[in-house]
């Protein structure tokens, strides 16, 4: 395995738990009528601050800061662009998707509420380790909060299914 491949595997290890976490859920749950508009407005609101997210840590070098953090080889820039720009299309076609009640469209928006809940965890952990502002700090606590909003509002508008 390449240095690069060890260090982008092991740098995104979590949000590997937190697919696995959200395959179950779109599983386990079916999504509902009621409060299905809500959940996407909460949704769209953290799709926008996701952007701005995404913008503090391009700007910072998270790329270069995270990965370093833990030992590893620097994540290139096209790669860090990509991973990141993949998610947003994915989010954005999932909102839609969620809209018309597409169970397969659960799994993105799952992922997602979990891996703004993590954001909001990880990025002052990570100033905390790095003794000063850590890449993506400003705009985690605004993540997080809306992660723990959308992840109610998914189990609001869901319900455990029979299979």
């Amino acid at each position: 395995m390449t240095e690069n491949l060890r260090s982008i595997l092991t740098g995104t290890a979590v949000l590997t738990v937190a697919a696995a976490v959200s395959l179950v859920l779109t599983i386990l749950r079916k999504p509902q009528t009621a409060g299905r508009e809500q959940t996407v407005r909460v949704f769209l609101l953290g799709l926008a601050v996701q952007s701005l997210h995404f913008m503090e840590e391009f700007v910072t070098h998270f790329e270069d800061r995270f990965p370093a953090l833990l030992g590893l080889s620097a994540w290139s820039v096209n790669f860090f662009v990509a991973f990141n720009l993949i998610w947003m299309s994915a989010w954005i076609l999932s909102a839609a998707g969620l809209q018309r009640g597409n169970r397969v469209a659960l799994f993105p928006v799952w992922f997602f509420a979990i891996a703004c809940v993590a954001n909001g965890i990880a990025h002052p952990v990570l100033a905390i380790a790095a003794h000063g502002y850590f890449p993506g700090l400003i705009t985690s606590p605004i993540l997080g909060v809306l992660g723990v909003l959308l992840w109610i509002r998914l189990l609001q508008s869901t319900k455990w299914s029979a299979r």
